[in-house]
């Protein structure tokens, strides 16, 4: 059985997961209405990638003979006026995904619960390379700032991203 805490935490993190996604969805159909096609597909790659996440840690909760408790996802922001501001804001929300599973990695320690501590580590490379990702893409963003055909061009090879890329 695992314990209250970690319950808690997993639980917490699932809904973060879950927020991620949305917040994803909404980034992808914003860059939608723009007619930025390949940053609206790579946003909803991105999306479809985090509510996957949520599904392996509601799995894991199920495995461990837990209860899932999904909370209220509040709206997530819908309006930009760059794509240089979602962008940041997609690397902003890895960043504190990052943390917040770094706090579960510190507590199953603390806790003793090496089995929630063996599983949480897969979440943790994954963010090394989350981060990575929307770090980039920050950084190419703002390389092109105001170029049109500079955005025009990125967003040509964002729109050739492939699943689980």
């Amino acid at each position: 059985m695992i314990k209250d805490k970690i319950l808690k935490a997993l639980n917490k993190q699932l809904n973060e997961e879950l927020y991620s996604s949305y917040a994803y969805l909404a980034m992808s159909a914003h860059f939608s209405s723009q007619s930025l096609d390949g940053f609206a597909h790579w946003f909803r790659l991105q999306s479809q990638e985090e509510y996957g996440h949520a599904m392996k840690i509601l799995d894991y909760i199920n495995t461990r003979n837990g209860k899932v408790s999904l909370m209220k996802i509040d709206p997530p922001k819908t309006e930009w006026k760059k794509p240089q501001e979602v962008v940041q804001e997609a690397y902003d929300q890895e960043v504190f995904v990052s943390k917040s599973i770094n706090d579960i990695v510190g507590l199953s320690l603390t806790e003793k619960d090496y089995a929630t501590n063996n599983f949480m580590q897969w979440f943790v490379s994954e963010q090394v390379e989350e981060e990575s990702e929307a770090s980039k893409l920050l950084n190419r963003i703002n390389l092109v700032g105001d170029n049109k055909n500079g955005l025009l061009l990125l967003d040509k090879e964002l729109g050739m991203r492939a699943t689980g890329n």
